[in-house]
């Protein structure tokens, strides 16, 4: 396994299954990387929304700063809401949702938002933010690496960027696959523990520029990465996060691998 393996690139997503924003420095905490899934669509029985059901959400932007975020989208204008620590709810803000198996208490943003989620969606939809959890699909992180990227490329018939999958952490200097090999990697004072492969789903078909189906790497992941116990194809492997208070990872940090 090599072992000059850097930070490549950092990568938040404010809104669940929304537009990327890529980042030269970020904070990580427990839950991850700061800002990243803490506002979700739901539709009106608290189930989340997202591009499987849902491509045009590929197409919601997100501007951060100090105060909250402003989201912006063809089919529904702009829309500007507060961080969750600066709103003031009451109890009727709060409501429980479901990101798969999970049940989380989230803030319900109210009418304006609903009026916003909703003409994006083309149906009645709500936004929630999140409060003591994020609304990742179970882990605080997705790392992938670029060589086990090339390498799938070199079997499509048409290249695929990263973005395709929806990584945080991308690393280079690894050989292609080496990361189901890690247990345990440290950049600076952060840990991470690879829990498991991340299983791929029809996501990775949508094209993340235009909202639209182009090729799918799934068809030809199934022929060499797909896993009898997981039930499904795999790229990229989902970590924890092992440290006590934020810290910073910036581009170009290296990466050493304890395990």
């Amino acid at each position: 396994m090599n072992r000059n393996v850097r930070i490549h690139s950092l990568h938040i997503y404010p809104v669940k299954s929304g537009r990327v924003i890529d980042l030269n420095v970020a904070r990580i905490g427990p839950r991850g990387l700061h800002y990243d899934r803490e506002w979700m669509f739901i539709t009106a029985e608290g189930r989340f929304v997202t591009q499987r059901s849902h491509p045009t959400l590929a197409l919601l932007e997100a501007t951060l700063d100090s105060s909250g975020i402003t989201l912006s989208h063809p089919q529904a204008g702009q829309l500007t809401v507060e961080r969750p620590a600066l709103m003031a709810t009451a109890p009727n803000n709060w409501r429980s949702v479901n990101v798969w198996k999970r049940s989380i208490d989230a803030i319900d943003l109210g009418r304006e938002a609903a009026r916003f989620a909703s003409a994006v969606i083309g149906e009645p939809a709500r936004i929630v933010a999140a409060s003591a959890d994020n609304f990742t699909d179970g882990y605080p992180l997705l790392v992938c690496t670029l060589a086990s990227l090339a390498d799938l490329n070199h079997r499509l018939p048409s290249a695929l960027p990263m973005n395709r999958f929806r990584p945080n952490l991308v690393l280079d200097g690894l050989d292609a696959w080496n990361e189901d090999q890690i247990k345990e990697l440290r950049i600076n004072d952060v840990y991470l523990k690879f829990v498991k492969a991340c299983t791929r789903c029809a996501i990775t078909g949508i094209d993340q520029q235009s909202g639209l189906k182009g090729v799918s790497p799934l068809p030809i992941l199934h022929g060499f990465r797909f896993d009898a116990a997981l039930g499904g194809v795999t790229f990229g492997q989902n970590a924890r996060v092992e440290c006590s208070v934020s810290s910073s990872l910036r581009i170009g940090d290296a990466v050493e691998i304890l395990s």
